[in-house]
């Protein structure tokens, strides 16, 4: 990969800033991004200042939530927020490629694949399509001990925060590319929830 390092990347604490402020005008309904296309825009290479590996639910568009544009962010979305190899080698990509300093795991309340994984852990069957079952299976170790108290909504809340910390842990010691990087405080990997009930993003583990 050619590059590791760039010492004009914005640094993880300011990245951070500017998701939060970016997530405020969400909030406040004062966007500033326009998002029509731009000729200028599309062919400027690309630097993102973070990586969001978020869900793919479809109420979860990340540039919008934290109210960016073309090239901002570097988005890996699959159900469930979970850490599978592609993903992990997306975000190896952009970490090394373009120097980005910040990871966000971004999970959301109401998650389907949280959802999916709490039923199949109370009913001891998970979904019928092997690829499902592969994201189910993916987040049941994290979360079998706080599923087993039941379904109900704080039960869920709790499952989701600890697949994310899961997700967060992975990545800061699963990759060898990424452990270097934060080991040599290169790069920073945190975790975060989106709240569908209000809008707002709440940051964690950092």
């Amino acid at each position: 990969m050619p590059k590791t390092w760039d010492p004009f990347s914005l640094d993880p604490d300011a990245a951070l800033h500017r998701l939060q402020e970016g997530n405020r005008r969400f909030l406040a309904g004062t966007s500033t991004q326009a998002r029509g296309f731009d000729a200028q825009m599309m062919s400027a290479p690309q630097k993102p200042f973070a990586i969001v590996l978020g869900c793919s639910d479809s109420r979860t568009p990340v540039e919008i939530l934290f109210d960016q544009g073309f090239g901002d962010l570097f988005v890996v979305r699959i159900a469930g927020n979970i850490v599978a190899p592609s993903g992990v080698g997306s975000i190896e990509f952009a970490a090394s490629a373009f120097g980005t300093r910040l990871v966000v795991v971004m999970g959301h309340t109401g998650c389907g694949g949280i959802t999916a994984t709490v039923n199949a852990i109370a009913s001891g069957q998970g979904p019928e399509s092997k690829n499902l079952r592969s994201i189910t299976d993916r987040i049941a170790p994290h979360i079998e001990a706080i599923a087993r108290r039941g379904t109900g909504p704080e039960t869920m809340r709790e499952a989701m925060r600890a697949n994310v910390r899961a997700s967060v842990d992975h990545l800061r010691h699963g990759s060898a590319v990424l452990e270097e990087l934060v080991m040599k405080e290169r790069l920073r990997v945190v975790g975060s929830e989106y709240e569908l009930e209000t809008g707002r993003v709440n940051f964690f583990d950092y």
